[in-house]
């Protein structure tokens, strides 16, 4: 996984011939007549994306020395379509934009649902460098679900980031870099286990207890830079602000719909600036050292 690179050319071709009704801006974004149907098709969880004691692993290659692992996760609850769907149709600005700057960047597509009321809370791809990005962005399953608590389970991309890969930017010393975005404020906990599904039955782990978000995402930062990205529409909720600002400080980050591509681009962006001037070092035993 991860060969290749990001090419324009290919990704119109793809999207040309698996969405109806499709054109493209100048900046090569493109529409559809169909609309996130159109897009979204997938109806039930993608074995590609089912997250079940699975590693995804993100390798240094002679084609990519010094891989940027990025964990891209979506709200794929009921509010979120307009913010995934703005995301499918600029995937091409998004990816063209990198890598004219940043030669080694890949892409893991990730779904993020309820884990208290939701079937299929969480959905993993593979880290990609090519065309896969858009094939694995297509086959996310839009539940749909989501419920009445206010927050949706954005930490668990911490805890599969955590716990269910393998980076080889960890042996050089250097972070990934993971950006959840949506439009609930942070949820307080991940429950271990809710209204439809265990933590257990969708990852295969088992905590001993409900997973708390502030010590989840002080481990996390260890092995990735963490962002949130709260996207502002007309179903935009400002309680959760405080919180979510509490613990993620100035990488929590707010963008509208018309801007979301922009403001991933400009996270990576600064992730990669902070890895440059880290001297994190990785020692042969694993242990970290500053």
């Amino acid at each position: 996984m991860g060969g290749g690179s990001w090419d324009s050319k290919a990704f119109r071709s793809y999207t040309s011939s698996t969405k109806l009704g499709v054109s493209f801006s100048v900046d090569g974004s493109y529409t559809t007549t169909g609309g996130h149907q159109e897009i979204f098709k997938q109806r039930d969880l993608d074995d590609r994306l089912n997250p079940y004691k699975v590693i995804r692993e993100c390798r240094d290659s002679e084609e990519h020395p010094n891989t940027i692992p990025v964990i891209l996760a979506l709200d794929v609850t009921g509010s979120m379509g307009e913010a995934a769907v703005d995301c499918a149709q600029k995937l091409n600005v998004i990816m063209t934009k990198l890598y004219d700057e940043i030669k080694d960047v890949e892409f893991m597509i990730m779904g993020i649902g309820d884990f208290a009321y939701d079937y299929s809370p969480l959905q993993a791809s593979q880290f990609e460098s090519d065309i896969r990005i858009a094939e694995q962005l297509d086959a996310l399953y839009f539940e749909w679900g989501g419920g009445g608590n206010s927050y949706e389970s954005y930490s668990s991309a911490w805890w599969f980031g955590l716990h269910h890969t393998d980076l080889d930017c960890w042996q050089r010393g250097k972070k990934g870099i993971i950006i959840t975005m949506g439009d609930e404020r942070l949820n307080p906990y991940i429950p271990k286990e809710g209204l439809r599904t265990t933590f257990n039955k969708v990852l295969g782990d088992t905590p001993q207890d409900n997973i708390e978000t502030e010590d989840l995402y002080k481990l996390t930062c260890e092995k990735f830079n963490v962002y949130h990205i709260n996207v502002i529409h007309s179903r935009y909720p400002d309680d959760g602000i405080p919180y979510s600002f509490k613990i993620l400080g100035q990488r929590f980050r707010e963008s509208d719909i018309e801007h979301l591509s922009d403001e991933i681009v400009a996270i990576v962006r600064d992730a990669v600036e902070i890895e440059v001037n880290n001297q994190t070092v990785v020692t042969q035993e694993g242990e970290i050292t500053w």
